[in-house]
């Protein structure tokens, strides 16, 4: 692919900023690592180890930056608390472009409004994908379970130069469809497999089945706002997705609510909630859901 003189930098070295920073430099792209001081001076000295199902094991040694580069091609992978942070420091450096991995939908106006001039563009990450490292002596370890790992962007994004690399890695790179789409393609499904693996901690199969009038009454709902988002989608759409994915999946969200952190439940569950009450959709299942959720982090 043609190369710029843009730096490529991945800012978020968490499970999902970690694993693309890995497989970019193992593609052969330069790449810098831009996160807090610890995670900064861990991968510095220890490098980022991958232990993947799809494309097996290494260890990369990215260069690692408590800053991002000037006019840098930035892809952001941070997890939704961080990204009043994320948006302070790309604020701070005039990225050339910046392409959004987070979950959700609501991140893409508050990374635009931050940045205005600068092409914004949301694209999402599909995979069971872990940080597994504790402790800072060693690598910043990711785990990728399974065979999925796929990056979707909208077809407009087709020629920044981080779409082009990512291009160059072992991950299936979709370019199609508009932003909403991209954005709502992933997060009718997400939403209900977080929910409902953090409401019963289980894997997703025993989720599905713990409540199953429940689940389908919820994935009617997202079904429903998706649909209303400009994404047709039926309950039975939903469930065809889930059902088959592994039923021992987990989420990243069941994670954070174990180790008493609310995560993105108000990133995944919130912003459907959100934009249910925009469009005059009642969402009684999701509520529940949700609070359920919050029960269990109290």
């Amino acid at each position: 692919m043609p190369r710029t003189d843009a730096p490529l930098v991945v800012l978020g070295p968490g499970a999902i900023g970690g694993l693309v920073a890995a497989l970019l430099e193992r593609a052969g792209h330069p790449v810098t690592v831009v996160g807090r001081a610890g995670s900064v001076a861990q991968v510095a000295a220890h490098g980022i180890a991958v232990e993947s199902d799809l494309v097996g094991s290494w260890t990369a040694q990215p260069a690692a930056a408590a800053q991002v580069p000037h006019g840098a091609c930035v892809i952001v992978a941070v997890k939704a608390e961080g990204l009043e942070a994320a948006a302070a420091l790309l604020a701070a450096a005039a990225p050339a472009e910046v392409l959004s991995l987070l979950n959700g939908v609501e991140h893409l106006d508050a990374l635009r409004a931050a940045l205005p001039g600068t092409r914004v563009v949301a694209g999402t990450i599909a995979g069971e994908t872990l940080r597994t490292s504790a402790g800072r002596d060693g690598p910043l370890t990711v785990r990728h379970r399974g065979r999925l790992l796929r990056v979707v962007a909208p077809a407009d994004a087709a020629g920044l130069a981080s779409v082009r690399a990512l291009r160059d890695t072992a991950a299936d790179v979709v370019v199609d469809g508009t932003q909403a789409q991209v954005l709502w393609l992933k997060l009718r499904f997400l939403a209900p497999m977080a929910l409902l693996t953090s409401r019963w901690d289980a894997g997703l199969g025993e989720a599905l089945d713990r409540d199953p009038a429940g689940a389908q009454a919820l994935l009617a709902e997202v079904a429903a706002v998706a649909s209303a988002e400009g994404v047709p989608t039926t309950a039975q759409d939903l469930h065809a997705i889930l059902a088959g994915l592994p039923p021992t999946m987990r989420s990243s969200l069941q994670a954070d609510v174990e180790a008493g952190r609310a995560g993105e439940l108000d990133a995944i569950g919130g912003a459907v909630q959100r934009r249910g009450r925009s469009h005059g959709v009642a969402t009684p299942a999701l509520d529940t859901t949700i609070a359920a959720v919050e029960a269990r982090l109290r």
